[in-house]
């Protein structure tokens, strides 16, 4: 039976078809007819990093009719500058750094920025284009066009293309430092660059498909997003293979046969996810985050945008070893050190909802009662050494677990997925912040040694967390809330040290909901399909197909979920998650 998890998943947008056009002809008509309106138009191209100003400078740029070409980037910092400035974010590690609070503007030489702005005010007339990352920060422009970027496409560009960090100059450096200078670094500069941008742009441009751009006017992406904070939708989920990874999405999810496994899909992770808006034949791929930026008040509600800023706190992945092997036995820094340590504000708390599992599958979970901390520390700075296994059976617990169990994951617990599972994590988004104590002696698929923090794990594992403890606060916290016609709801989790709170509902018919001004996360893990709909016909209905994750924002208030097509007549189960109040 052919899959009918969609895998590009689209948000329709109406009445802008006129203000999307695709191909460089017609992208640089609209710009050319729009800047011979006036006796003189300074275009500002800014850009996100990972855009290829290379494929700007082939096939945009020479019709433009421009007076005058200006590269904002001739005057960044050096390399060596820069790596100075951003040592202490950088660090020796290969995987951890500490986000940076810096501005773009302290990556540029603001005597050589002044110059490029005189240089444009010296044209009386016709078109001088200033393009490049941090376009805008040497003139305002008459015309602005912001050139986006999602991140799993410059992942993407890292891996296959050599793309290196920006002002770097590193193609050659190794992935996961390449990565952390992006993830600590790059994204937290530019998307603050950005924001204000994207709210006066004239122009988006998406170069996200190589020789194949689309642009949209500033006024219909606006348009566009704050539609997207009134209904339901999904981000576009990627899929990756893994050293542990399994078989089971490729078969559910209709993957490329030919991967050997795929170990992990952001189903939901906004930082990451691209978001897909769809205006006539034009489709448009922005990163998803660009939405929680712009709109995180309608899309997060008050109290979690209070708390977070313009931050999506939850995430919904799978980590898929049915047919793998075990995940890394890890733990995740509790509060005040990932704060201390990588200026992180809150943690990565997280669970393992199980999706399905082979007969002899376990969670690794906790310490075994009557551990000593120094002798379980001991066994693993051995194991890091090569000189022996890490004798797990005698440290963890191992937890046999079936289809729709689930596990809580507060910050400190030693924890791994087992081999044969297919869980659904739902956690918060931190999701870089894994302490890996032991890997079982595998390298990575890049031949490497996968890095251990057993110098991090150790400050921060609980001890307290030991077998009994674990039963009676981890495991299967199920509590039977409230049932009508053809329903029932139960409280799941999480932990009370944790922040987001999870329901599961098991319906036949209707299920009403609502979001109660905080935003929504679900899963339909259970049931072939279900639609979402409005009560007061505020949004059009939305399908949604077996565990496909889906988001409602905090402005939808209340909606309906009930079975639909292939799930009509089956039992069928959504898990939702939410931040507490």
């Amino acid at each position: 039976m052919r899959s009918t998890y969609n895998k590009f998943p689209e948000v329709a947008v109406r009445g802008y078809d006129n203000q999307a056009w695709s191909g460089w002809a017609s992208i640089c008509n609209e710009i050319n007819a729009r800047a011979s309106a006036s006796a003189k138009t300074v275009v500002v191209i800014d850009c996100y990093p990972g855009v290829q100003l290379a494929e700007f400078e082939q096939h945009f740029l020479p019709i433009l009719n421009a007076v005058k070409v200006l590269n904002v980037e001739s005057a960044r910092r050096t390399p060596q500058a820069l790596h100075e400035l951003l040592a202490r974010n950088l660090t020796d590690d290969r995987v951890f750094g500490v986000l940076s609070c810096h501005q773009l503007a302290e990556f540029y030489d603001a005597e050589k920025l002044k110059q490029l702005r005189q240089q444009v005010e010296d044209i009386q007339n016709g078109v001088v284009v200033l393009y490049g990352s941090g376009a805008a920060l040497a003139h305002e422009g008459d015309v602005l066009i912001y050139a986006d970027m999602p991140r799993w496409e410059i992942q993407q560009r890292m891996r296959h293309d050599g793309l290196g960090n920006w002002g770097a100059e590193n193609p050659d450096e190794d992935l996961l430092r390449r990565y952390k200078r992006a993830f600590f670094i790059e994204w937290r500069v530019f998307d603050k660059h950005k924001a204000p941008l994207l709210k006066r742009a004239d122009y988006l441009l998406d170069t996200t498909i190589k020789a194949s751009p689309a642009m949209v006017s500033g006024e219909a992406l606006r348009y566009a997003l704050q539609h997207t904070t009134t209904r339901p939708f999904r981000v576009v989920p990627f899929f990756d293979p893994g050293v542990w990874g399994g078989q089971w999405m490729k078969q559910q999810f209709d993957l490329d046969p030919s991967a050997p496994n795929y170990a992990w899909c952001f189903d939901c992770v906004p930082e990451e996810n691209s978001l897909l808006l769809r205006f006539g034949n034009v489709r448009i791929e922005i990163p998803s985050q660009d939405l929680v930026l712009l709109y995180p008040r309608p899309l997060l509600g008050e109290k979690v945008h209070a708390r977070f800023g313009a931050e999506f706190p939850i995430r919904f992945d799978f980590l898929d070893t049915i047919g793998g092997q075990n995940l890394s036995f890890q733990v995740h820094p509790v509060t005040e050190y990932i704060q201390q340590q990588f200026g992180m504000h809150y943690t990565q708390d997280e669970s393992y909802y199980i999706l399905e599992a082979e007969p002899d599958a376990v969670v690794y979970l906790g310490t075994k009662t009557g551990t000593q901390p120094q002798e379980m520390l001991a066994d693993l700075q051995a194991a890091e050494c090569g000189e022996k296994a890490f004798d797990d059976a005698r440290f963890v617990n191992q937890i046999p677990t079936c289809k729709h169990d689930h596990f809580l994951i507060p910050a400190g617990t030693v924890h791994c997925s087992g081999a044969g599972t297919m869980v659904l994590e739902i956690s918060a988004t931190p999701y870089i912040f894994t302490f890996k104590l032991w890997d079982w002696g595998r390298l990575g698929l890049d031949g490497l040694p996968r890095p251990v923090h057993l110098e991090h794990g150790e400050q921060v594992i609980d001890w307290q967390r030991d077998t009994q403890w674990v039963h009676e606060n981890l495991v299967n916290r199920i509590e039977p809330l409230a049932e009508g016609h053809g329903w029932r709801e139960e409280r799941t989790g999480m932990h009370e040290r944790e922040f987001i709170e999870t329901r599961r509902h098991w319906f036949t018919a209707p299920v009403m909901h609502h979001t109660h001004g905080c935003v929504n996360v679900l899963n339909l893990v259970e049931g072939a399909e279900a639609i979402v709909e409005s009560p007061t016909d505020a949004f059009e209905s939305f399908v949604i197909h077996y565990a496909e994750t889906f988001i409602i924002p905090a402005a939808v208030g209340e909606y309906r979920i009930a079975p639909f097509g292939k799930g009509i007549g089956q039992q069928l189960a959504t898990m939702k998650a939410w931040v507490r109040g």
